[in-house]
């Protein structure tokens, strides 16, 4: 090629301009990455069970506890150890993997899918509609978390499909007021004066003019909303709210360990399910992070390179 000639350019689109911000981020790979692991941990949850010949609730107290009725720590039939009732941890970590990301997942997307049509009615419409829609967010923020659970579970019971009602319940109000004030700049654009003047309704200038548009703080905001709500999870099970036992949680069996001051003898018990909730909500904060620099490069700091 000769030295006069051109080089070629490359035309990319908006995903793989997106997946080009994200691989250049070692902190974004190592979260994805790590997510990914958690979730292959999680379905492979039946094949460890298999795999070790252990159940998730069933007690081995011949093998499981020691003479003084101790946990065993961990060894070569009990890779993680067992608790106080001689239940292999690994297990019960696997099953409760599968527990948290469904939890996290599912009341994530119902609340941001609330939050959604709730803040594109407010900040379309406005007026009386938002005053409403708006007071309503503010009420249910300043509802007491606790206190509500604890109201809910002493008349329904501890339930995951309660679990994951009150999380939903306190987490869509941060979707509905970021849409609210993306949708309260958008509706005032030229590209929506132009659909409105060519005749289209408020239902169709909402999900096809102003919704795409709505695409990025959309997926950043639900994926930054899932880790809180796992943690959400884990604190209702921990104060005894959440999943009911004997069925594995990382949040009960933090809540296991705390009982009877088990953790001083037994370290494993908290460190092992309080290193997995720790470094997935982690993962799951630098994914969003990641996620929101990369499909909005406009709200990165420039770096300016030294002269």
């Amino acid at each position: 090629m000769s030295a006069g000639a051109a080089i070629p350019v490359v035309q990319r689109g908006s995903l793989a301009l997106t997946l080009r911000r994200l691989g250049r981020d070692p902190a974004i790979i190592a979260a994805l990455i790590f997510i990914v692991l958690v979730v292959i941990f999680a379905l492979s949850a039946p094949w460890i069970s298999a795999l070790t010949g252990h159940s998730a609730i069933e007690q081995y107290r011949d093998t499981g506890l020691s003479e003084m009725g101790l946990p065993v720590a961990p060894n070569a039939e009990f890779l993680f150890g067992t608790d106080h009732l001689g239940r292999d941890v690994l297990v019960r970590l696997a099953y409760g993997a599968q527990v948290s990301l469904t939890v996290g997942v599912l009341a994530a997307v119902v609340a941001a899918l609330i939050g959604i049509s709730v803040g594109m009615v407010a900040g379309y419409f406005g007026g009386w509609v938002d005053t409403v829609l708006s007071r309503a967010m503010d009420l249910v923020m300043s509802v007491p978390f606790l206190l509500c659970a604890l109201a809910l579970v002493s008349v329904f019971g501890p339930s995951l499909s309660l679990s994951i009602g009150v999380i939903v319940f306190f987490s869509w109000t941060t979707m509905g007021r970021v849409i609210r004030g993306q949708v309260m700049s958008l509706r005032r654009q030229e590209f929506v004066e132009a659909s409105r003047s060519l005749g289209a309704g408020p239902l169709s200038i909402m999900f096809i003019d102003i919704l795409p548009n709505l695409s990025v703080p959309i997926i950043v905001y639900t994926t930054m909303m899932i880790p809180g709500s796992i943690v959400f999870e884990a604190t209702l099970s921990f104060l005894g709210m959440g999943i009911v036992p004997p069925a594995p949680s990382w949040g009960g069996m933090l809540a296991d360990a705390a009982g009877n001051s088990l953790y001083l003898v037994a370290s494993w018990l908290v460190l092992i399910p309080g290193l997995a909730l720790l470094f997935t909500t982690l993962a799951f904060n630098i994914l969003g992070d990641g996620l929101r620099d990369a499909l909005d490069p406009r709200g990165r700091p420039v770096r300016r390179k030294p002269k």
